[in-house]
C-alpha cells in the first residue's frame, strides 16, 4: 500500500511539472484574426521633435499604443495608471516595453501638453499627434479605433473614443488588445507573455 501511494504521488508530481512547464499560458487580452499589420503606419512624435514614429516595437520588445486625450476625465487616466502599475510589477523587463499615446483631440493637445501628460504616467513615452484629420483617421482604421470630437452650442467640447490598449510586436503585428478595466495584474501577465515570445530577437 505504501508503494502504491508513493507511485501515485510521483505520477501526480510528474503531471504537475508537465502542466507547468508545457503549454504557454492563455493571454488575458483579445486576439484578432488575422493579426492586424501596423508596421507600415506612423505618426509624428511630439516628444521627439515630431520625428516619424512607426508602429513597430524595437527588436525583442513590446510597443503599447493608446488612443485618448489629455482632458479625459476618467477612462484615459485610469488606463494609463493601470499600465504604469503593470510595468512596475513587471520589474526589470519593463525596460523592454514602450508606450505611445495618440491624441484624438489635437486642437487642445499641443506638443507640450500631450508629452507632459503621457510621460507623467510612464517616463520616456511617445506623444503622437497630427493636425491632419485624414492622417489620424487612416492610422486609426487598422487599429479598429473610433473617435469623435464635437462642440455643442454652448462651446462645450465632447470627445468620444474607443478605450482599448494595443500591444504591437517587433514585426509590427498587433498581437493583443485589452479592453478598458483590464486589471493591472492581467496586463502584466500578458506583457510578460509577449516579451517572452520576443526575447530571442533582443540584441
Amino acid at each position: 500500500m505504501i508503494v502504491r501511494r508513493s507511485l501515485v504521488v510521483l505520477i501526480a508530481l510528474a503531471l504537475l511539472v508537465a502542466a507547468c512547464g508545457g503549454e504557454e499560458a492563455e493571454p488575458r487580452g483579445i486576439v484578432r484574426s488575422p493579426l492586424p499589420e501596423m508596421a507600415g503606419y506612423s505618426l509624428p512624435d511630439a516628444a521627439n521633435g515630431n520625428a516619424d514614429f512607426a508602429f513597430r516595437a524595437d527588436p525583442g520588445e513590446l510597443l503599447l499604443v493608446y488612443f485618448g486625450y489629455t482632458s479625459c476625465p476618467d477612462v484615459c487616466p485610469t488606463t494609463l495608471a493601470d499600465v504604469r502599475s503593470a510595468l512596475e510589477d513587471l520589474g526589470d523587463d519593463a525596460q523592454y516595453v514602450d508606450l505611445a499615446m495618440i491624441t484624438v483631440d489635437p486642437d487642445r493637445d499641443d506638443a507640450e501638453r500631450l508629452t507632459g501628460y503621457v510621460q507623467s504616467f510612464v517616463p520616456g513615452s511617445h506623444a503622437l499627434r497630427t493636425d491632419d484629420p485624414d492622417e489620424l483617421w487612416n492610422v486609426a482604421q487598422p487599429f479598429g479605433a473610433f473617435y469623435e470630437v464635437e462642440t455643442s452650442d454652448d462651446g462645450t467640447i465632447e470627445v468620444g473614443h474607443t478605450a482599448f490598449l494595443y500591444g504591437i510586436d517587433d514585426a509590427g503585428l498587433l498581437q493583443l488588445q485589452w479592453a478598458f478595466g483590464t486589471e493591472p495584474e492581467d496586463l502584466r501577465s500578458d506583457f510578460a507573455l509577449l516579451l517572452n515570445r520576443a526575447k530571442e530577437n533582443r540584441g
